[in-house]
């Protein structure tokens, strides 16, 4: 099959792709973002994402791959080959696989969430800022199999391509929201969604507390950890009891405790 070619990393549709990895303005305008790697694009085809072009170098993914890749697109992509010269100014990882997409980004509103289980298990992080966090949060949430993660006051926007990387893919993978503090506690409660914050004031142990019922599990970052306003509206804030010298943990592991303490209650159903 012969497909359209692009040899020049100068070229003009190159050009706007490198600032589409770069920039967290430019995707947010053009609702459009890169992907990198075979299973990451299979798991944003298989989180229903629209591919909007698909550029690979053939040296490294053949067209036989190519074509097994796409078979469960929602969507006809377009497809580019590109040189290696493209190919290495356009990928951002150490590893070479030779593929890359562009998406469409998805709605992140509270209207987009849909809730299979009567009684969900969501998982909320205010204001994460490092890619490596945010990618790890996701894995975890991905990992419980949690019903929707949600993002209070985003610092970083989620098609990052460093989070993508660091999330490996997981960040199609789970439903996901984001929102002000106010808007997402307004949410909750208008759900009757139980709020358990992890913050230590008026806290007790997280494994005395029931999340069998619809329950969102609050982490803050390490450095300020929740803000007053989670603690005001918990059901019950809840700690993790430390032993050693240090009053807190990564935020990713943190919420990997809490969260599959709940999932231990609902015996992983």
């Amino acid at each position: 099959m012969s497909f359209k070619q692009i040899t020049s990393s100068k070229n003009a549709y190159i050009k706007e792709i490198t600032l589409l990895k770069d920039k967290s303005k430019i995707r947010r305008k053009s609702g459009l973002f890169l992907i990198e790697g075979a299973r990451e694009i299979s798991l944003a085809i298989k989180g229903n994402y629209a591919l909007e072009t698909i550029l690979f170098y053939e040296d490294l993914f053949p067209e036989e791959a190519l074509n097994k890749l796409l078979i469960t697109t929602i969507n006809k992509p377009e497809i580019i080959s590109i040189s290696k010269e493209v190919y290495q100014k356009l990928a951002y990882r150490d590893t070479t696989e030779g593929i890359l997409a562009i998406a469409k980004s998805k709605d992140l509103s509270f209207e987009s969430l849909k809730f299979e289980n009567k009684n969900p298990l969501l998982l909320i992080a205010e204001a994460p800022e490092k890619p490596g966090n945010i990618g790890a949060i996701l894995r975890t949430a991905d990992a419980a199999n949690v019903d929707a993660v949600i993002i209070a006051n985003p610092k970083t926007d989620l098609y990052n391509p460093n989070i993508i990387r660091s999330s490996v893919g997981c960040v199609f993978t789970n439903q996901i929201a984001t929102g002000s503090t106010e808007e997402i506690i307004h949410f909750l409660k208008e759900n009757n969604i139980n709020i358990y914050s992890a913050i230590l004031q008026e806290a007790v142990n997280y494994h005395e507390q029931d999340y069998t019922q619809a329950s969102a599990i609050v982490v803050g970052t390490e450095a300020d950890g929740l803000s007053e306003t989670w603690r005001k509206a918990s059901k019950q804030n809840i700690k993790i009891p430390m032993q050693g010298e240090i009053d807190s943990m990564n935020v990713s592991v943190a919420a990997g405790i809490l969260i599959f303490e709940a999932k231990r209650q609902r015996n992983f159903k």
